[in-house]
């Protein structure tokens, strides 16, 4: 029954989850025989991709999948294949490379280009841009506020330290723009953030993983593709969309923008900044 859930969704799966679904129909003892964290290292892919594996397949969670192929492995009296032991080295570049170069083609095929070019006008004509990222996503506010600041003066990468939600939620208006990083799980003040944003009336572009489901109440919803066949996401896609939401909204500006990036560039060549 187990081999049989696998080969029935093996058309569907993603890139990653594919590989697994190969490899465990090649060795499809090998689920019973190791735990989460080993298999992922056996077929270079994140332990991520194990458990949306083992739940596309219809089962709650790794132990229920596991006991499920012990079970059939038992009925096949041990005839089913073991891989004697786990890989050893790394996965060569070339490999990592395709999977950021396969994540990029990914996200771009998802991306509505009306949309891209909607946002980047939204940019230019709010009367300020607020840039919303926790942990690890403030790390993308930050880099997408390096695209933005010399056309959008006024953006800002929120929160900052010492500054609480509420002091920023009382000054976002309607005619303003909010730009919410949300990849991954997404934690309690991400989604009470957006509650009140909603009911600001402000509009608000969302920028997440290819996990995120269909998101209400935004007017702009991005999916990047992460996954990669190490352990570590790849945030290459994640990257490259904040540097054409930049890209497109310097070109909207328009001559305002460049005349305001050669006096930049005056004021940085009087003060010796590179």
């Amino acid at each position: 029954m187990f081999l049989a859930r696998v080969r029935a969704q093996l058309p569907d799966l993603h890139r990653a989850e594919y590989k697994l679904g190969c490899f465990l129909l090649e060795f499809p003892g090998d689920l019973a025989s190791y735990d989460a964290q080993e298999l992922a290292r056996l077929c270079g892919v994140s332990k991520a991709t194990v458990s949306r594996f083992v739940r596309r397949l219809g089962f709650e969670n790794y132990d229920a999948a596991r006991r499920a192929a012990r079970d059939e492995r038992q009925q096949c009296n041990g005839q089913i294949s073991v891989r004697p032991r786990l890989r050893t080295g790394t996965t060569e570049i070339s490999e990592t490379v395709r999977d950021e170069i396969d994540n990029l083609i990914w996200t771009y095929q998802q991306v509505d280009t009306d949309d891209l070019e909607s946002l980047a006008d939204a940019v230019v004509s709010s009367r300020r841009v607020w840039l919303v990222g926790f942990r690890l996503c403030r790390v993308f506010a930050d880099y997408l506020q390096t695209q933005l600041v010399q056309v959008a003066p006024t953006c800002a990468s929120i929160p900052q330290p010492g500054v609480s939600l509420g002091e920023y939620v009382t000054e976002i208006a309607p005619d303003d723009l909010v730009i919410c990083m949300a990849l991954g799980r997404r934690e309690g003040r991400t989604e009470a953030l957006l509650d009140e944003l909603r009911r600001s009336g402000v509009p608000i572009a969302l920028i997440g993983d290819e996990e995120a489901g269909l998101a209400a109440g935004v007017r702009w919803q991005f999916r990047c593709r992460t996954e990669t066949s190490e352990a570590q996401e790849s945030h290459a896609a994640v990257l490259s969309l904040c540097s054409q939401i930049g890209a497109r909204a310097t070109q909207r500006a328009g001559a305002i923008a460049r005349s305001r990036l050669r006096r930049i560039d005056e004021v940085n060549a009087r003060l010796g900044e590179v």
